[in-house]
């Protein structure tokens, strides 16, 4: 490929929407063009990153003994109904009809699909197991589409699905996927953590996320990993083990005492004198548009999504104090944020569109508290010396909802955690029957007896996969491709096109890489050489050969990207260099 002909158009600045490196960066250099917010074009040179990630999950897919398949974009409602996700997946499902009426949507997701075709033609154990997958374009209404690549709202993944007979089977294919996703993101260059991690709107209750950590902004969660064992979870699924912290308040009695403009645990426990831990913190959510209290002691945090399965909600956000006072409100009280409290509630919420029930959970840290502090639901007022079950009850749901933090303690050895951020680039579910059973997707046992298909599901994100290399990848100059997924493995760059020596070497060159069958451009265009060198490391190229003055002396310069190393080498020398590295890759 000639540069002068290479569909792309670098930029000098950042685009003003860009947040993380990835976004920066493929902008730039010419590799996606934004058509509205959260949807890109690929252009020529991300096709050919992605058309290359898509062949190596295609290769180790089909090795580990999985079948390609491609199921519709859009999908019926009636399918959704019958897995129960057609109201429960959220905003996030794009719905919408077609000229006859009939309600559809945008695929997210094919667990329904994939169960349907399935249930049409497996009728025997005999023909199971069985995983299939497709790599396809996907639709998700993202609420804030951010970060490029790694937050869109169309994107491309891969998808499987098994179908095993048995626990024992699923467990199989589970491992097999957990192989076969190693050893895909190794040779995308990006070697992943694999953690412990949240089912969310998927289901299933075995669930790992495939993390590329990563100290840049992107990183969208915090893993929680022991550097003695090797325990790690996502936030929303880590637990830990609590040092030790006073949880007696060691008051005498129970009162209600004034507390006034105190609005924050820190100044209540100054204001009072006590420990941050024998207060019981209440918080106001809205899930799925009803409010759900959740008490949680003072010095910790609430982890929304352990919330929203404590409660078996899909939308989650924090109350705003208007909804605090209209909760208050219409349950006889007058509290602003800061003095809510348990005790008297737990009524009804009403809207000008539905009444609702007020849930109340309690994280664990709660339940050993003595003579502890608790808001009232009045305004600079609290009840101090309180105890369940004599002052106020114990909520009768008690879960996990805490943030873990770093320094707390692994559950499996004790030693303290530590933290660090990472991006999702692939996960796996152990679904078992919650899409089978609903749907009537049964086989024959070898006694003739009808049972549910136990599935597994394994996605891998492959936008997501090329942005994340691009995260990990990078310096001041551009991005550092692996030279797996690379969209050219070398550039051949004549210093100045008007010199027909250099001309003549440099094209030499590029058409020895090219019968080698080695994937290379020559910058042909008539430009100034530091336009041609930025250009060069803004894209990407894992290897420059460039061709300028010392040429006379028989020698051309080789910059190896991901390093930076510089040598100078005889042009044949340099061809073999590039040849040798890209045949050590089809080892």
């Amino acid at each position: 490929m000639k540069m002068s002909k290479l569909f792309v158009q670098t930029m000098r600045d950042n685009p003003s929407d860009a947040e993380v490196i990835s976004h920066k960066l493929l902008v730039r250099a010419g590799y996606i063009k934004k058509l509205t917010s959260g949807v890109y074009t690929f252009m020529p040179l991300m096709w050919r990153v992605l058309k290359k990630v898509e062949n190596i999950i295609r290769e180790e897919m089909d090795a580990a003994g999985a079948q390609e398949l491609l199921m519709p974009f859009v999908q019926p409602k009636e399918l959704w109904e019958e897995s129960g996700r057609w109201n429960a997946y959220g905003g996030e499902l794009m719905r919408l009809k077609d000229r006859h009426g009939r309600e559809m949507c945008l695929g997210p997701t094919h667990e329904e699909i994939i169960t349907s075709v399935v249930r049409d033609i497996i009728k025997s154990y005999k023909q199971l197991p069985i995983n299939l997958y497709q790599i396809q374009s996907k639709f998700r209404d993202e609420r804030r589409p951010r970060f490029g690549l790694l937050r869109g709202r169309e994107f491309i993944m891969k998808d499987a699905y098994s179908f095993s007979t048995s626990q024992e089977g699923l467990d199989k294919e589970y491992q097999n996927m957990w192989q076969a996703y190693t050893k895909i993101f190794n040779r995308c260059g990006l070697p992943t953590k694999v953690v412990q991690s949240d089912s969310g709107a998927i289901g299933g209750n075995v669930s790992h996320e495939f993390m590329v950590i990563t100290d840049t902004d992107a990183g969208e969660n915090d893993v929680f990993y022991c550097d003695s064992c090797d325990y790690s979870a996502n936030s929303n699924h880590a637990v830990s083990i609590l040092p030790e912290a006073i949880v007696d308040g060691g008051y005498d009695k129970a009162e209600i005492i004034d507390t006034p403009d105190v609005h924050s645990i820190d100044e209540l426990s100054a204001f009072l004198k006590c420990a941050p831990s024998v207060i019981c913190k209440a918080l106001v959510y809205i899930v799925d548009k009803a409010p759900v209290i959740a008490l949680i002691r003072g010095d910790k945090q609430v982890e929304e999504t352990k919330l929203l399965n404590a409660v078996g909600g899909v939308d989650i956000r924090i109350a705003t104090s208007a909804e605090i006072a209209e909760l208050m409100k219409q349950n006889g009280y007058d509290a602003i944020p800061g003095f809510i409290g348990p005790k008297g509630a737990d009524g009804k919420y009403l809207t000008k569109y539905d009444e609702y029930k007020v849930k109340i959970v309690a994280d664990k840290t709660v339940a050993d508290l003595k003579n502890f502090v608790i808001g009232i639901n009045q305004t600079d007022k609290h009840l101090v010396g309180a105890n369940w079950g004599v002052d106020v009850d114990l909520p009768s749901v008690v879960e996990d909802l805490r943030l873990v933090e770093a320094g707390e303690l692994c559950p499996q050895c004790h030693k303290p955690l530590k933290v660090t951020r990472g991006i999702e680039v692939g996960n796996i579910f152990q679904l078992g029957t919650k899409y089978s059973k609903p749907m009537n997707g049964v086989y024959l046992d070898a006694e003739g007896k009808a049972q549910p298909y136990i599935m597994g599901c394994y996605g891998i994100g492959v936008t997501r996969t090329a942005a994340a290399a691009v995260e990990a990848h990078h310096d001041d100059w551009g991005i550092k491709w692996p030279l797996a997924i690379a969209p050219y493995h070398a550039i051949v760059v004549p210093v100045s096109t008007k010199d027909e020596t250099q001309m003549s070497v440099a094209n030499k060159i590029y058409e020895d890489l090219q019968n080698a069958g080695i994937e290379a451009v020559i910058d042909d265009r008539d430009e100034r050489p530091g336009v041609k060198f930025k250009d060069a490391d803004l894209i990407g190229f894992p290897y420059r050969i460039t061709v300028g003055k010392t040429v006379a002396e028989g020698n051309v310069e080789f910059v190896e990207r991901a390093t930076g190393e510089k040598s100078v080498l005889k042009p044949q020398e340099a061809v073999q260099k590039v040849i040798d590295a890209v045949n050590e890759l089809k080892k």
